[in-house]
């Protein structure tokens, strides 16, 4: 049985189709904050939107927050490659808001990826 399973997931892993590393790449994260955290989240987001916009490779970095749950926050990106994003995750302030923000998540960060679908 586990050698069935293991060349179904082997047999799905080369039907499905590759990302194209050159197409622009959409991103929508979701970040649940405790509420007594949403004003300093709030703040490090807009730091953090700032910073990414003059990333090499950013099209477009908005930051959105719930009309009803002031402690939801969804960014909304675009990017004009797969690599731009990879390089936007490594760069040192990416890496310290994602830091920084840890300590008031109520839930892990919900992060999706997207390309067009044309």
């Amino acid at each position: 049985m586990k050698t069935l399973l293991a060349t179904l997931m082997l047999i799905g892993a080369f039907a499905l189709p590759q990302q194209n590393a050159s197409k622009p790449l959409y991103v929508v994260t979701y970040i649940d904050v405790f509420p007594a955290y949403a004003m300093e989240a709030a703040t490090l987001l807009q730091t953090f939107a700032n910073d990414s916009r003059k990333d090499p490779g950013s099209v477009r970095f908005e930051v959105l927050r719930d009309v009803a749950r002031v402690n939801h926050f969804s960014i909304v990106e675009i990017w004009n490659s797969q690599k731009s994003y990879d390089a936007h995750l490594a760069l040192a302030h990416t890496r310290s808001f994602r830091e920084k923000l840890q300590a008031g998540l109520g839930s892990p960060f919900d992060e999706r990826l997207y390309n067009n679908l044309q």
